[in-house]
């Protein structure tokens, strides 16, 4: 098993952390690196085996690098004071596209009482979000969410409810994600 060369492993690491920080401006370059290294050498012993290969380093580099962004940007966006989509509101949205949008706007302010409204135009904005979200997200997750939460069809077993509410997760941070692009 071949060690790892420490002064390589901080110059890849320094030049994957120059191109994720050009691409995302939330995050600073040495933070980044500083992650990345910090990664390495907790991953140190599954790494080894791998020292000779600046391909696979490389690649290794950039994920951490890259989930360390994300991670970043989805802590910005909990807590830049604009409206933040949780995943129940998602779910909310997704389980109303079973009606037409004129069946919404008949809905809206029926059965309503002083503690709250059943339907209100907050749905009807959050909709148009997860409409839009959807297409952006991977087909396999797009099918997941519309499986379990607008046609209804229940999971098989427990993977299969995790993989559909880690999609519902998705499908809001990416909801998330395009509000503060049309902002910025």
């Amino acid at each position: 098993m071949t060690e790892i060369d420490w002064a390589s492993m901080a110059d890849t690491a320094d030049k994957v952390a120059r191109s994720i920080a050009a691409s995302w401006p939330i995050v600073e370059k040495d933070d980044v690196k500083q992650e990345i290294l910090m990664a390495c050498y907790e991953q140190r012993t599954a790494l080894e085996p791998h020292a000779e290969n600046q391909g696979f380093l490389w690649g290794f580099c950039k994920m951490i690098g890259q989930q360390y962004a994300s991670r970043e940007r989805d802590a910005r966006d909990v807590n830049d004071e604009q409206y933040y989509y949780t995943p129940t509101e998602a779910r909310l949205a997704l389980a109303s596209f079973i009606y037409s949008d004129e069946e919404i706007g008949q809905m809206m302010g029926r059965r309503d009482d002083l503690l709250g409204c059943r339907i209100t135009d907050n749905l009807v904005s959050a909709r148009l979000d997860a409409d839009k979200a959807l297409d952006r997200l991977p087909k396999d997750q797009r099918e997941r969410a519309m499986r379990r939460y607008v046609f209804g069809i229940p999971c098989e077993g427990d993977t299969e409810r995790k993989a559909a509410n880690r999609a519902v997760d998705m499908l809001a941070r990416q909801m998330n994600r395009d509000l503060r692009s049309h902002r910025v």
